[in-house]
């Protein structure tokens, strides 16, 4: 039987936005960037950092797995955010996260790893800029001063009371990636534009 399912094209959380976050990056003349990064793969994984598995699947994603706090390691285009002891979130880029979840499960063989897709839980948004710090500082408690949260380190901590992950990319002048869940994303790029009006030229 021929499959009739019609094919429904993905919607990222926050494509109704694309034309406001542009608008707000190019009216602020370089302050600040704002973007979603929608699809990116993203693969939960718990398992004993001490074990043999962690040099097993380090192994098989091409780095190695963070053991320092609030730390990201980065190798072509796979990074791996630590978010426990024993957990961490490798981030890839769109349509990857099979293969990554595959590569991880293959690698932990017959050890005890938890590999969870949870790509669809969070969409990426991209803050950038030259007053990237400050505009997150608006409405985030951590120090974001670079000697406390420079490049190469992710947080779980709030941004406007929302839950997010923050990671500070390694890449110069990269900015900040904001991982937040899919139900909370538009209403806090509408406080992402709203903190960003003082940076805004008027036309």
């Amino acid at each position: 039987m021929a499959d009739t399912a019609l094919s429904v094209p993905r919607r990222s959380p926050l494509a109704g936005a694309a034309d406001r976050l542009a608008a707000a990056t190019r009216s602020s003349g370089g302050a600040v960037r704002l973007a979603e990064l929608p699809f990116l793969a993203k693969v939960n994984v718990r398992l004993d950092a001490k074990g043999a598995a962690a040099d097993a699947v380090g192994l098989a994603l091409g780095l190695s797995l963070p053991l320092e706090p609030n730390t990201v390691v980065r190798a072509g285009e796979l990074r791996a955010l630590w978010l426990g002891p024993d957990e961490w979130l490798v981030v890839g880029p769109p349509g990857t996260q099979r293969d990554v979840e595959h590569r991880i499960r293959a690698a932990s063989s017959d050890e005890h790893v938890s590999v969870t897709d949870v790509s669809a839980q969070r969409t990426t948004l991209l803050v950038s800029g030259a007053r990237a710090r400050d505009l997150l500082a608006h409405g985030c408690p951590l120090d974001l001063h670079p000697r406390a949260f420079g490049a190469g380190r992710c947080a779980q901590t709030t941004l406007a009371r929302t839950q997010v992950v923050l990671v500070a990319r390694d890449e110069p002048g990269a900015g900040f990636w904001v991982l937040v869940r899919s139900s909370f994303a538009g209403y806090l790029t509408d406080w992402l534009l709203d903190a960003a009006a003082e940076y805004l030229h008027s036309a």
